[in-house]
């Protein structure tokens, strides 16, 4: 029994209206698909990414995985990330063994007829979620109705909304949105902001202080994620909780924001950190420092892995990825009193491409 081919896809996903956060600005979601064949059964995995990914895979991770045991996930994982050794780990090589690593692990809990969740051991029956999308570029009224809703119509208990306009210039707005948004879902329900790193420390801190009195409980990558000392100096000052980690590629990256008391939850994404394999090691790296994790967006892939990390205190449940995965695959899991549940009838991530309906969206 050994994995014959990898079969690569891509597709891209136009939004249905341009979006944007605090310091960027898209208009579609491009994933890339891989298929893991033995004999009969396949194995499905991808990363939201771009092309390129598709190229390294055949280029430089193909030769590596076609021919080994599919039940050796992990030997397999260490023989792409060593092959991949000169090409630099972050970024778009990590991406790539993202795509290829969950499609092994589902093809692996395939041929053993086992959820993904099962084969990993869960310590779970389902993972709390947050509604995640309230970007900069949305009017106050759409804004509103979509986090509202998240809460009076889909019995979510906690949202978050984006913030840092033009690069934090424009606070005075960002907080005035954040108080239509609190007066929209209630005083009951969390409410969370992310800047995508748009504050200066000094910046972030002031608003902090106005973001607390909202009720706001968690400040995702108020600074950069790169500037360590800066996302401890806002943690230290102010009591909500302070969240980075997922522009985090190697379990370095993780090892290093964690020691650095920079984060009170660590995050961490299986798309982008080279997969499942990594993304529970992160979790146990948070584990050591005393910190929870949370998976950033890419809900279909965290929902099995999640059930079995112990430290875990929810996922992102992300708008975007919530459409564009439904558009491609069957299976897809939607969120029920505020969490998602594997579906334990359906053997690995539970996820089948949807070929006739992707085709339309392939590159």
């Amino acid at each position: 029994m050994t994995v014959q081919r990898l079969d690569v896809s891509v597709y891209t996903v136009p939004t249905r209206e341009p979006e944007s956060d605090g310091t960027l600005a898209w208009d579609r979601t491009t994933v890339v698909v891989v298929e893991a064949v033995s004999g009969t059964v396949t194995g499905l995995g991808f990363s939201y990414a771009t092309p390129a990914c598709a190229t390294l895979i055949h280029d430089v991770l193909e030769s590596v995985v076609v021919g080994t045991d599919p039940m050796d996930t992990p030997g397999t994982w260490q023989a792409m990330v060593g092959a991949i050794r000169n090409l630099g780990r972050p970024g778009v090589v990590s991406m790539a063994v993202a795509a290829v690593d969950t499609a092994l692990w589902d093809l692996k809990a395939r041929l053993l007829q086992l959820p993904l969740a099962r084969l990993l051991g869960m310590v779970r029956p389902s993972v709390p979620v947050y509604g995640s999308g309230g970007f900069t570029s949305m009017p106050l009224a759409e804004l509103t109705r979509q986090l509202g809703g998240w809460v009076h119509g889909d019995g979510i208990p906690r949202v978050k909304m984006k913030i840092g306009l033009d690069w934090g210039a424009r606070a005075r707005v960002d907080l005035e949105r954040v108080a239509a948004v609190r007066s929209a879902i209630g005083d009951d329900a969390e409410l969370y902001v992310d800047a995508n790193g748009a504050y200066t420390a000094t910046a972030a801190l002031r608003t902090a202080r106005h973001l607390a009195e909202q009720g706001v409980t968690w400040f995702e990558e108020p600074v950069s994620s790169d500037d360590l000392v800066g996302l401890r100096h806002v943690r230290e000052a102010t009591a909500v909780d302070v969240a980075a980690g997922e522009y985090g590629y190697d379990l370095a990256y993780f090892g290093r924001m964690c020691g650095a008391g920079a984060v009170d939850v660590l995050q961490a994404d299986v798309s982008r950190c080279a997969g499942v394999t990594e993304w529970l090691r992160a979790a146990a790296v948070a584990a050591a420092h005393g910190l929870q994790v949370s998976g950033h967006t890419a809900q279909s892939l965290h929902a099995h892995p999640a059930c079995a990390v112990p430290n875990l205190r929810h996922l992102e449940y992300f708008s975007d990825h919530a459409r564009v995965d439904r558009l491609l695959f069957d299976g897809v899991l939607e969120p029920t009193g505020g969490a998602l549940t594997p579906d334990l009838t359906r053997p690995g991530m539970g996820l089948d491409l949807k070929r006739s309906d992707a085709r339309d969206y392939r590159v």
